[in-house]
């Protein structure tokens, strides 16, 4: 890891960025063509109805797609986590009970939707005219949807495994082996919209057996059949890791589905019907795609570079990156705006003829749906660049804003208004104001930056201390903010003559990183609750989970050096198998706490409550997300102490008076 991030923040940034984002690239690009070939043959060999059919249907392979990548990328993060802990039985249990539920779910999606089908291709927005099509193309594609599941769960876990060329070579052939197929089922058997699903499902099948087959070539852990125990725990962990993926897939079937029925609702009042519309736009929705997968690609390619850089504090470095993202993004954007304005009619007819109205409406939804296409250039990387440097809250508001707050309230007032081409001028719309917004928020973020690079100092304090303690024994504080209990461990330190860890961690982080003080102070011990929203486009651990990682090294090997008093950072959690540990929690009123931050911290009164409530609400959420335990919940300790009641001179007494008896208990 060291050299990596020596590379990341001495390297040339483009070199950087070439090297992490093509392979992001390649992947992406080949999920969006998975869907395009099937809608290239089946519009030369059954028709637009054919391929207005497949539209209806895609929601329901979305779905799919949406628990395969919650439970994949859960998954992948978890392993990634528990590796790191040094952890690999659990690490073992996760994976495993990733594809365990990955399977679970699959297979009733797809019980449902075999049942269900006619009732889902409603809420879609299926008109009778493609209802034939839809029922045939969608009945195969729910029996192949467990191939399609686990296959995708198990691709996001070999790239946790460090075998990202293999998950590749998974897909590349799945894609491969599609594209042979579907000519042969579509033109040699004259199998319609059957013989695409049909060549889909095998493609599927066979990316299926490829993965399956790593499962006894695992790596870093070792599966077998003891291993697949159902744990509800780690489920839901698993699941809590990958929700960011689940949402940003369901916001796409909300939008098709939301999209579809006000098309078929407004283009039958037009001269265009309902069936073109819902045809034709979703063909630009996916070409358009095309456009989306290579900036999602560099932009999360640089999301490294950036997250580093950001956290070394070197800022000039975290400018030239967003600079050339944004740069190469809006020049990519700029080419396919060129080519959806000046020959949409040419885009078209790659997926086969149409009448006059077919060729019409195509013109209108690539040069008004797709109009402000430029702007994808500025929000999509702004919104990976705030997931980068951990600003949670900024890139959960704009990965939501254009799908679900702007695009389909848009779509339903202006389709209501206008008509059919209100529904199109929506789109417009939706990446207007994504746009200013993105706009904005960067510019704020970009000038906070500042002109001058955060200087890094380390100054490693001599462990002078010499501990009268008979053998190695551990205190670990955790506490409330404004309890008082950082203090009564200082205390509790100088009494015993042993060492207190707690700004020394991040000095020593500090110099194992390369992340700056300033940075690792912000960032150790606080969890915002939106940071689970923004893990759905860099695969791999964030700067967050590099700092818990370290410091659960190092508070394991200074527990095994010498006797210490720990404060916070889930010491007791990462010491939980050690003999010799005294587990603390020290709490208080609020109205106790509220009087030393004003003390103390020189807060106002009205202030201090607001801040004591978010500053434990960020240490409750880190010590879930690491632990899985509650951080109030007192039997994770030994002991629970309010420090109002003996005063914070008492409680440090006392805490020294219950070690020296343990001590004298063992002689």
């Amino acid at each position: 890891m060291e050299n990596e991030e020596n590379i990341l923040g001495t390297e040339k940034i483009s070199k950087l960025i070439k090297k992490f984002s093509i392979p992001c690239i390649i992947s992406l690009l080949v999920n969006s063509l998975y869907n395009i070939v099937d809608q290239i043959f089946i519009g030369w060999g059954v028709g637009y109805l054919g391929n207005g059919a497949t539209n209806v249907v895609f929601p329901l392979t979305m779905v799919g797609l949406a628990f395969a990548l919650m439970f994949g990328d859960g998954t992948s993060a978890y392993l990634s986590l528990k590796l790191g802990e040094k952890k690999k039985q659990d690490a073992e249990k996760g994976v495993a009970n990733g594809i365990i539920i990955s399977s679970f779910c699959a297979i009733l999606l797809c019980i449902v939707s075999v049942v269900c089908l006619p009732q889902l291709l409603n809420l879609f927005g299926c008109t009778d005219e493609l209802r034939p099509y839809a029922l045939g193309y969608g009945m195969i594609i729910s029996i192949g949807l467990p191939f399609m599941m686990v296959g995708t769960t198990l691709n996001s876990i070999i790239r946790a495994d460090g075998s990202p060329q293999y998950a590749m070579f998974s897909m590349v052939i799945g894609a491969i082996l599609n594209t042979i197929l579907d000519p042969i089922f579509v033109f040699v058997f004259k199998m319609g919209v059957e013989g695409a699903a049909i060549a889909t499902v095998v493609s599927q099948l066979f990316t299926f057996i490829i993965n399956i087959m790593y499962i006894k070539k695992f790596k870093s852990i070792s599966l077998n059949k003891d291993k697949f125990k159902v744990s509800l725990s780690t489920i839901r962990k698993v699941s809590v890791l990958g929700i960011s993926s689940f949402i940003t897939e369901m916001s796409i079937v909300f939008v098709i589905a939301t999209e579809n029925n006000m098309l078929a609702k407004c283009g039958a009042a037009s001269k265009f019907g309902p069936n073109i519309p819902i045809t034709v736009l979703g063909i630009v929705m996916k070409i358009s795609q095309i456009l989306n997968s290579i900036i999602i690609g560099i932009a999360a390619g640089s999301q490294p570079i950036l997250g580093y850089n950001y956290g070394a504090g070197k800022n000039e470095r975290v400018k030239e990156t967003l600079k050339k993202v944004l740069g190469i993004s809006v020049i990519i954007s700029t080419i396919a705006f060129i080519l959806f304005q000046t020959i949409p009619d040419k885009l078209i007819l790659m997926f086969g003829n149409g009448d006059e109205n077919y060729i019409e409406f195509a013109c209108l939804g690539f040069r008004i749906y797709l109009m402000l296409c430029i702007c994808n250039g500025i929000q999509i990387p702004s919104g990976i660049f705030f997931q980068a440097i951990g600003k949670s809250a900024k890139s959960a508001v704009l990965s939501i804003s254009r799908q679900i707050a702007i695009l389909i309230p848009a779509m339903i007032i202006l389709g209501n208004l206008f008509g059919i081409k209100g529904v199109l001028y929506s789109g417009p719309f939706a990446d207007a104001v994504a746009f200013i917004l993105s706009v904005i928020l960067l510019v704020i973020e970009v000038k906070h930056l500042g002109n001058k690079n955060v200087s890094k100092t380390v100054n490693e304090k001599a462990n002078t201390d010499v501990s009268d303690l008979k053998s190695n024994y551990i205190i670990t504080i955790s506490r409330e903010y404004g309890s008082g209990g950082r203090y009564i461990g200082k205390l509790v330190a100088e009494k015993l003559g042993i060492k207190l860890y707690d700004k020394e961690f991040i000095q020593k982080v500090s110099a194992e990183t390369g992340l700056s003080e300033e940075y690792i102070e912000n960032k150790e011990q606080k969890r915002d609750v939106l940071a689970g929203l923004n893990n759905g486009y860099y695969f791999g651990l964030d700067n967050s989970d590099e700092l818990f990682l370290k410091e659960s090294e190092l508070i394991k090997d200074i527990a095994e050096k010498e006797s210490c008093v720990i404060v916070g950072r889930c010491a007791d959690f990462i010491l939980n198998e050690k003999k010799d540990v005294l587990k603390i929690f020290i709490y208080s009123d609020m109205d106790n706490k509220i009087k030393r931050a004003t003390e103390f911290y020189g807060l106002s009164k009205a202030k201090a409550e607001k801040e004591i409530k978010h500053i434990d609400k960020l240490r409750a959420n880190h010590y879930k997300y690491y632990t899985e335990r509650e951080w109030k919940d007192f039997s994770n300790y030994d002991i629970c102490i309010n420090s109002d009641k003996l005063g914070v001179e008492s409680v440090a007494e006392l805490i020294c008076k219950l070690v020296n008896e343990k001590q004298v208990e063992k002689v």
